[in-house]
């Protein structure tokens, strides 16, 4: 095209655009939040979504609690569509929550079984038969600690970043130097370190600089040390699950596993993953997924998307017919998964007319089913 037709352009000015600042806020009408008291003392449950679905029970890590650990997922886009289909029970570590107050100090802490029993009163005071876990790290290994006492109170689970051994000596001196330091200086720079290290792995400010900001800014403010000291302790002092996977095919109902559908995701990046894939080892091949996702260590927050359209296809591979807010992916880029095929989706609410056979049925055919589980544990997936 000739030069002398082109119009002259004059730029007058530059608007910057600036996007909105990741925060985040328990100033959320949507969520409401309940104590419900224990035997061990009230704990905090924050309810969202409409009661009589079916119920969701999530719970965090350490360091966090149901606003750091989950709003931000369930307030993404693709995933506001499931509170037309489910409620959501966020649960609470004792004096975890936004605000808390320095627990007593002849307070004792639950240990991490009677944390997972704590999830009895809740199921109780909101009256609900059974539910969907959803865990990240030490809240995780509550939920499998629950599933495991209760197996017929827990339908499916959904485990990300979940360390199913006790502590080693590495991780046992790291945390008890941590939690000294929480109860006696508070939060202070190498605490600080290692809760980042612990959520997103290395190599976090290059990829996500102003996610770690938030995150920093979030346990040097809204974290009370001491409270956090005691749940650490309860997490390192944990006793190993004990799960053994079954070879042999006539006895595996038996076998001392977890016997519902279980999910188990961890990123690319997290240093939690060796952990995963030594749980991913004893699991039930049969029921069971491993889900690694690239380019991220704190799933939730650096790939929403991802772990999203895995949670609505797995929820569908339960019975369940949830709604979606867009079309589905026919792609995701995780490493070390097959294509996800979601030709068959159900198109019918959970009953309980199901048999067992309509949901291995449906497991196998409308489900997400990443991996097979590696017979050995040192086997990299």
């Amino acid at each position: 095209m000739p030069s002398d037709s082109m119009d002259d352009i004059e730029l007058k000015k530059i608007d910057l655009q600036f996007p909105a600042v990741r925060s985040m806020s328990r100033d959320d009408s949507s969520v409401a939040e309940e104590r419900v008291e224990t035997a061990r003392g009230s704990i905090l449950v924050a309810v969202q979504g409409d009661r009589t679905k079916p119920a969701i029970l999530t719970y965090h890590d350490l360091g966090l609690n149901y606003i750091s650990s989950f709003q931000a997922f369930f307030n993404y886009i693709d995933m506001r569509a499931l509170l037309d289909n489910f409620c959501v029970y966020h649960v609470n570590a004792p004096g975890q929550e936004e605000g808390a107050n320095a627990l007593p100090d002849d307070y004792e802490y639950p240990t991490m079984d009677e944390l997972a029993e704590q999830l009895m009163f809740v199921l109780s005071h909101f009256g609900l038969h059974h539910v969907i876990g959803l865990g990240v790290g030490a809240g995780g290994n509550i939920l499998a600690r629950f599933a495991l006492a209760n197996p017929e109170k827990v339908e499916a689970l959904c485990l990300i970043n979940v360390v199913s051994t006790q502590a080693g000596w590495i991780e046992w001196g790291y945390q008890k130097i941590n939690a000294r330091y929480l109860r006696s200086k508070g939060m202070t720079q190498g605490v600080l370190d290692y809760l980042m290290w612990h959520h997103f792995g290395r190599g976090t400010e290059e990829r996500n600089h102003d996610l770690v900001q938030v995150y920093r800014n979030y346990f040097e403010r809204q974290v009370n040390p001491t409270n956090l000291a005691l749940f650490i302790d309860a997490y390192v002092r944990r006793t190993d699950l004990k799960l053994v996977r079954e070879l042999e095919p006539s006895r595996r109902k038996d076998s001392a596993t977890l016997q519902m559908p279980v999910m188990n995701i961890t990123g690319s990046l997290s240093p939690h993953v060796d952990d995963t894939v030594t749980l991913n080892g004893r699991l039930d091949p049969t029921n069971s997924s491993w889900m690694k996702i690239s380019d991220c260590g704190m799933v939730l927050e650096e790939q929403p998307g991802k772990v999203a359209e895995a949670f609505r296809l797995f929820l569908q591979g339960q019975g369940y017919a949830v709604k979606l807010s867009r079309k589905l992916s026919t792609s995701l880029s995780a490493e070390g998964m097959t294509k996800v095929s979601c030709a068959h989706l159900i198109d019918f609410n959970r009953s309980s007319s199901l048999d067992e056979s309509d949901l291995r049925t449906h497991w196998s055919n409308a489900s997400i089913h990443i991996t097979e589980n590696p017979i050995s544990d040192a086997v990299a997936c």
